[in-house]
């Protein structure tokens, strides 16, 4: 009882001490080697000095789930002045396939469940799958420094998202994240569509296996095509109408795949006879009868070059990297690239990282979303984490755990869906700063605080800016100034 009264009494000092930051809502398993933080490359720590953000840190907290204490010396080592830096590590992002993640990739590599054969996966049970899936993608966003890469399978992940509780996407949903999402996170926009349309765990979630008219009397499903005009592609206001959703749904019946009581469970295939082989007219083109499965490609072909799908992407990457409300000069330019390159992401994203607005524009106004949050406390901190999954009650308490969101929309990626989330977040940051979140999770205080050179180097690496005098007053007062820092609105925004 003792004990209870005396941890209810520090937590209330915590919050006494915390109350003198701005409020939130208003302000803008493994081997020791393993372990995040713990391998012989973690550089020298070089706390920013600046009183405001700089580019440097910007850019850190915009393109990665944020960074590691020696990742701002290691970027501002990486030229003379800020801006050439930013530029070199962009650059380094935008390659991931030359940056070596040995620790990440063989980290991943033990969870072998994820790595098997499409059909071998229905001899798992749905829970473990789900179970090693979240730890790959928890794994991947904690360790990897191939930052970039992890954030657009992210956002890719949202775009086309699809909920492992429906159905035979318990069992699916891991290839999907492997050769759909994975596969075609850095590369063209056009193939990941396409990757997309014919995965199986798609064509489950969306109904596209139910897609099928073999008489006069059946009536195509609908509900595919028509988030594929929605979401996928051209967007809400894109241009289409209720009649191009009809035909677009004629365009696709046909396709199908195997339950997991057939043989080759998984198998996408076109049923020729479950097909509508007429004449359609899908946004003003005509797509001539007889056209079998290539009524696919043409389809693909229309929704992937029309120039609303190149705003709409534009726009939600805009979102995801520069506001939640960005200008339409940025999002114009984006969208041009997009279309100049015929769906390139990396060029796509040259164009979003060029712009005025994510270079010179509002820094620290971005929400972290709660597992961002969360990863980019384990980073900051550098976290010893051998039990992925006792970070998941924090994840589903904050209703972001991966691969769960229940509608086809995908996780929103502006803040005020996130708001009401700022309890659990503190109760995070407490329990990390005092290794209390598990015995398998563990933070040494001292040991950050010794190399970022005191208390308010340490602030400064994980607010990427020196701490303000009312924050370095909360601090003291908390008594607890790590979990101060974690939960600040200062470390909350990015």
């Amino acid at each position: 009882m003792k004990k209870q009264m005396s941890d209810a009494v520090s937590r209330r000092a915590f919050l006494r001490g915390a109350a003198g930051v701005a409020l939130f809502a208003t302000s803008g398993c493994e081997k020791v080697e393993d372990w995040l933080g713990m391998g012989p490359d973690e550089g020298p720590v070089v706390p920013p000095s600046g009183d405001g953000i700089d580019l440097i840190s910007h850019v850190l907290n915009r393109v990665t789930f944020g960074p590691t204490p020696s990742e701002y010396a290691r970027v501002k080592a990486m030229a003379g002045s800020g801006k050439e830096a930013v530029s070199a590590y962009l650059e380094e992002q935008l390659e991931p396939d030359e940056i070596e993640d040995k620790r990440a990739h063989r980290a991943v590599r033990r969870l072998e469940a994820i790595h098997a054969p499409l059909g071998e996966m229905y001899e798992y049970k749905e829970a473990f799958l789900l179970e090693q899936l979240t730890r790959a993608t928890l794994i991947r966003a904690t360790r990897s420094k191939r930052q970039l890469f992890e954030i657009m399978a992210h956002f890719w992940s949202d775009h086309f998202n699809i909920d492992i509780s429906k159905k035979e996407c318990r069992w699916l949903k891991a290839a999907d994240d492997r050769e759909v999402i994975r596969k075609h996170a850095m590369g063209n926009f056009s193939d990941l569509v396409r990757a997309s349309a014919l995965s199986p765990a798609m064509l489950w979630y969306l109904d596209g296996r139910e897609n099928r008219k073999r008489n006069e009397d059946e009536k195509p499903n609908e509900n595919y095509g028509r988030e594929l005009l929605e979401l996928h592609t051209l967007g809400v206001g894109g241009g289409y109408t209720q009649q191009d959703v009809m035909e677009v749904a004629r365009c696709l019946t046909g396709w199908t795949v195997r339950g997991k009581d057939r043989f080759f469970k998984g198998k996408v295939e076109f049923d020729s006879e479950a097909h509508d082989d007429g004449a359609k007219l899908v946004l003003g083109h005509d797509i001539a009868a007889g056209g079998g499965e290539k009524d696919l490609e043409e389809v693909l072909e229309i929704v992937c070059g029309h120039p609303s799908t190149a705003r709409h992407v534009a726009q939600k990457l805009c979102v995801r990297f520069i506001a939640d409300e960005p200008s339409e000069e940025s999002v114009d330019e984006v969208a041009k690239a997009f279309s100049a390159s015929g769906g390139d992401i990396g060029t796509i994203l040259r164009a979003v990282f060029a712009t005025g607005e994510f270079l010179d524009g509002a820094r620290g106004q971005k929400l972290k979303r709660p597992f961002e949050f969360i990863v980019s406390a384990l980073r900051g901190t550098r976290a010893k984490v051998s039990s992925e999954m006792d970070l998941v009650d924090y994840l589903v308490r904050m209703g972001h755990a991966p691969f769960q969101y229940p509608t086809p929309d995908g996780y929103p990626d502006v803040a005020s869906p996130w708001t009401g989330t700022l309890l659990w977040r503190w109760h995070f940051a407490i329990g990390l700063s005092r290794n209390e979140v598990s015995e398998k999770i563990e933070v040494n205080e001292e040991e950050l605080i010794e190399k970022a050179g005191g208390i308010e180097g340490l602030a400064s690496c994980l607010l990427g800016r020196v701490p303000s005098v009312q924050e370095k007053a909360a601090m003291e007062r908390s008594g607890e100034p790590l979990a101060l820092l974690l939960a600040s609105p200062g470390f909350q925004w990015r």
